[in-house]
């Protein structure tokens, strides 16, 4: 009989019966209701859904930027879901990449010091930090870009960037938000490529995307609609 390792059998993201709720003055409003999902280590998911169906606050929840009013969320086994702000905060620096719709830089930073922002935050020396950045960079073809402000670059290289800041601390899980809702065609398929290249090289990669197209890229799409999980499905790959 064949036994199943518990770090292969531990989901990497496990989320069970996670609510959300919103109150405003006498107003209650649920953004998510019962939502439960897994992601194991090395996939690529994508959360679709038309807008307003609770992508955004998902991701959140996701991304420990907030907190579920109530269910169970684990990161690799470890729950993550009621921790205190400043627990969530450390748990997302060294756990979860984020890479943002509206890029996120940091106007008066050089490429080079908005990779390497993150890093400063952890103990870590400044020698493992210039070989992370100067890594991370190699990885989306921005090196030659290092000495350059964010208003240099195009709406595309300032993604790939963005995608070097969330890899060069090798989280566990890449979150992705509408990462191409601020590009035109032709820079959107160069950064879901960009995303398809780190997939293939080992990253978990979580997009959040209300089109249809850009799900076809991730290896299994999950469907939101008005706050809950209606499905679930494997996702045809389609490549340029």
């Amino acid at each position: 009989m064949t036994t199943t390792s518990t770090s292969q059998s531990t989901p990497l993201i496990h989320m069970r019966n996670i609510r959300k709720v919103f109150h405003t003055d006498e107003v209650e409003t649920h953004a998510l209701s019962d939502v439960h999902f897994d992601i194991r280590k090395g996939e690529y998911v994508a959360i679709a859904g038309p807008s307003g169906c609770g992508k955004t606050t998902l991701l959140s929840i996701l991304g420990l930027l907030d907190a579920p009013s109530s269910g169970e969320y684990h990161i690799a086994g470890t729950p993550v879901g009621n921790l205190a702000a400043a627990d969530r905060a450390r748990v997302r620096n060294k756990e979860i990449g984020f890479i943002f719709q509206a890029f996120n830089l940091i106007g008066d930073l050089t490429v080079w010091e908005n990779v390497e922002l993150p890093l400063t935050y952890r103990d870590m020396e400044a020698n493992e930090r210039k070989e992370r950045v100067q890594r991370a960079l190699e990885r989306v073809g921005m090196t030659h870009r290092a000495k350059h402000f964010p208003a240099q670059l195009s709406g595309g290289q300032q993604q790939r960037v963005a995608v070097a800041r969330a890899v060069a601390g090798d989280p566990a899980i890449l979150l992705a938000d509408e990462p191409t809702g601020n590009l035109d065609s032709r820079n959107g398929e160069a950064v879901m490529e960009l995303l398809r290249e780190l997939h293939a090289g080992g990253a978990t990669v979580c997009m959040v995307t209300h089109d249809a197209r850009y799900a076809q890229h991730a290896e299994r799409s999950v469907q939101l609609f008005d706050g809950r999980v209606v499905e679930g499905s494997e996702a045809t790959v389609q490549t340029a």
